[in-house]
């Protein structure tokens, strides 16, 4: 779900370029493709539009969950000896959403200083999602020559998943708090293509988050990082040119 990360890290024009993950591989089955800022729009437009309507303080709110997500995304993603990180606990189903909500929210301050409302905090966050049209598509193509797809989210909630969408679009659905593993930890990877009754070897994986995509390249998958819709057409295009 929260990716470069959830609108913390603006990426520059310039850095829309093939990841160094990308690896050829003559035989390839699937793709297995986030949600947040992948098949929606830019995490960092979802999240300033959360922002804006609730009136949320945008500096308090950097420096809560800055190091939150920054710490989620490096390594292997695990916790180590150390307390668990919030977003670990949440993207696992370790905690409620109720109390992920009252926890970020008490940390939170509006822009005249006052309180954050708690409930249905993450509700309204995902729901400033626009999924995009061009990517729904290019999965409608993509099944159509007989590649299967997966998502594989890492989840704030079971809200902001038009969850009606789905038969449409995948062959199998990994939601990150439904499973109890997250990205980048190499198990829900190898879960994801289980599903798809394939090898990693098999998959392609997409994501905007490039920590993940290089975890899920160290478990055998061949990565895509995606930075833009046209870039992501053109490299799946091109992997599955034998289709």
């Amino acid at each position: 779900m929260p990716t470069e990360i959830i609108g913390i890290y603006e990426k520059d024009a310039s850095s829309c370029r093939q990841s160094a993950y990308d690896r050829d591989v003559s035989d390839l089955h699937a793709v297995v493709i986030d949600w947040g800022g992948v098949l929606t729009q830019p995490m960092v437009k979802t999240v300033r539009a959360w922002i804006a309507a609730d009136q949320i303080d945008w500096d308090r709110y950097v420096a809560v969950v800055g190091p939150w997500l920054a710490e989620a995304y490096a390594g292997d993603g695990a916790d180590g000896d150390h307390a668990v990180n919030p977003v670990h606990a949440l993207e696992r189903g370790e905690c409620t959403v109720a109390d992920f909500e009252r926890m970020l929210a008490g940390l939170l301050v509006t822009t005249n200083g006052g309180p954050v409302l708690a409930e249905g905090l993450l509700t309204r966050m995902l729901s400033a999602g626009v999924p995009l049209p061009a990517m729904y598509e290019l999965l409608r193509d993509l099944r159509s020559k007989g590649v299967r797809t997966a998502l594989l989210s890492n989840s704030w909630g079971p809200t902001g998943y038009p969850r009606h969408d789905f038969p449409e679009l995948f062959d199998a659905v990994v939601i990150s708090g439904e499973v109890g593993m997250r990205k980048p930890e190499p198990r829900i990877f190898r879960h994801a293509a289980a599903l798809l009754d394939l090898e990693p070897e098999h998959c392609v994986f997409v994501d905007d988050v490039e920590a993940n995509v290089k975890a899920a390249v160290g478990c055998g998958m061949t990565g895509v990082h995606h930075t833009e819709p046209a870039l992501t057409q053109q490299r799946l295009t091109e992997l599955f040119a034998n289709r």
